[in-house]
């Protein structure tokens, strides 16, 4: 416990907390296309990337985030935050000593262990062992000392600055920058729990079970919440163009069966493994695709994923009507999008989707062409689609590893709208399907009545979409602030009004004012 105190203040030092503050102001200016606010401006891109690193596993983490936001950075940004990795010094021995000792009390589980870590990350290493009872060779993933902790402690100093920042975020921002901040909440909080990703790995394994793709089997009687035991897998890193040479497999069959996968997690399934990069990708010698890392796990409702597939649908088909309704649906477009300029935002779609286009263009070219278009709009970029774009960028940087002529466009798409009905739970077409249809149409009749029942009897009620709520709700409530402080403006004016005094009058003259300037703003 003092331990910790004493580590709590050591993470909230002045200099740090200093760092945190000059990042966050970094990420707003940049944000809001500003150059400065009061004295600070933002970082150069390499001494952002300087900051993050000495702020630690936390920062790391959030930057790999945020080097997916093509919405927040230009490209001078987004290129120095790519090349920040999750690669940290291994622990010292009398730390990994303190970890192994806390996850297993008893250390004869292992006959060998080795105490070289395979690899490092900022939240813990995996050391390879052999179980003394099976003789098993296991990988074994321990977590750093005290990082729940400091992680913690991270999130406490992110809310309170981003709290002490609230005002100076318009809307839009604030929602944007805070989607990220419960993001990478979410996302560490899992990373830095055994038992989170224990239970990620189980659930992955049982819903995929048929997607032709291994995941590494835990041994949960030697897991804890600071360790994590499970099968060694042996193979080669899936961007090894040289080993892979070696291994004489089939690319194209690899790459048709990883976009089928990540098809299957995304748009069918909608829980997906939300760090794909090729590190977490291996190939066995017999050809097999081995996912690894299952830290970061995340859900797409269900309503996200038919919107995602709709706005696609809607672009190759040029439907204005259904291209708006699904980029609402999906969070996009907020309510303050002028419908005057949506026909034109639209048209600037539907141009990015043309077929020449398409033939021409690179996943991340049509990625940012679509930005562009909606660059001067209130928009905002769910998080679930940046998922769905990190997916795509590693299909297509893998792609044109092995592939000549690779086009993300041109050859993933023929997959995803073979897949789509699946997506749409529409794969069930035929006699079948229109069966259940005609047995079902006497409670689609019952259904009707009754809402034209609670519409009769003025009880029906209207569920709105969160972001639509949300927008809702703001507004209701800034109206009754300004309401609010217009009455207590006129109250005072009248008051000493009443007060006949010749300063009195000069007071109700300026709280009339300021209801005037009051009204003049809200209009």
């Amino acid at each position: 416990m003092i331990r910790r105190f004493f580590i709590g203040i050591y993470l909230c030092r002045p200099q740090r907390s200093y760092a945190i503050f000059r990042f966050l102001v970094t990420v707003f200016l940049l944000f809001r296309r500003r150059r400065h606010w009061l004295l600070w401006r933002p970082l150069q891109p390499e001494a952002l990337v300087e900051n993050i690193r000495s702020l630690g596993a936390s920062f790391l983490k959030l930057a790999q985030v945020l080097a997916t936001r093509a919405d927040f950075f230009d490209q001078d940004y987004l290129q120095a935050l790519r090349q920040l990795h999750d690669r940290m010094p291994a622990m010292s021995d009398r730390h990994r000593r303190r970890s192994f000792r806390r996850a297993f009390p008893d250390p004869d589980v292992f006959s060998a262990f080795d105490e070289q870590p395979l690899a490092s990350a900022s939240i813990g290493q995996v050391h390879k062992a052999r179980l003394r009872a099976s003789g098993e060779t296991v990988a074994v993933k321990l977590v750093r000392e005290h990082i729940q902790f400091q992680v913690r402690i991270d999130i406490l100093l992110l809310n309170l600055f981003l709290k002490l920042f609230r005002r100076l975020f318009s809307d839009q921002t604030r929602h944007s920058i805070e989607s990220v901040l419960q993001a990478f909440t979410r996302v560490i909080l899992q990373e830095v729990s055994m038992h989170q990703e224990l239970a990620n790995l189980e659930h992955f394994s049982q819903v995929y079970a048929s997607a032709g793709v291994r995941f590494p089997v835990p041994h949960q009687e030697y897991c804890s919440d600071h360790a994590l035991v499970m099968s060694f897998e042996e193979g080669i890193r899936i961007d090894d163009v040289e080993a892979m040479a070696r291994l004489e497999v089939s690319f194209n069959d690899l790459m048709r069966k990883l976009v089928l996968f990540y098809t299957e997690q995304m748009l069918v399934k909608g829980f997906f493994h939300a760090d794909p990069h090729p590190g977490n990708l291996l190939v066995s010698p017999a050809g097999e695709l081995i996912l690894l890392d299952f830290g970061m796990v995340s859900r797409i409702p269900q309503s996200m994923r038919q919107a995602m597939i709709y706005a696609v649908k809607a672009a190759y088909e040029r439907d204005f009507e259904l291209l708006v309704s699904a980029t609402r649906k999906m969070g996009i477009l907020t309510e303050e999008a002028d419908p005057r300029t949506l026909s034109g935002i639209a048209e600037g779609l539907f141009e990015i989707f043309d077929s020449e286009h398409l033939d021409a263009s690179s996943m991340q070219e049509l990625a940012f062409g679509v930005l562009n278009v909606l660059h001067d709009q209130p928009f905002k970029l769910p998080q679930d689609v940046i998922y769905v774009m990190r997916v795509s960028s590693l299909i297509e940087g893998l792609g044109t590893q092995y592939i000549e002529n690779f086009n993300g466009i041109k050859d993933i798409l023929p997959i995803l709208q073979q897949n789509l009905p699946r997506a749409l739970g529409e794969d069930g077409l035929g006699l079948e399907r229109l069966r259940r249809e005609f047995l079902q149409l006497p409670l689609t009749a019952m259904r009707a009545r009754k809402v034209v029942e609670l519409a009769e009897q003025g009880e029906l009620v209207v569920r709105m979409a969160p972001a639509d709520r949300q927008y809702l709700l703001e507004r209701v409530g800034k109206s009754v602030r300004i309401l609010g402080r217009l009455i207590f403006f006129l109250a005072m004016a009248f008051y000493f009004q009443q007060l006949g005094q010749r300063w009195s009058l000069y007071v109700s003259v300026a709280c009339l004012l300021a209801a005037g300037i009051t009204l003049f703003r809200k209009r």
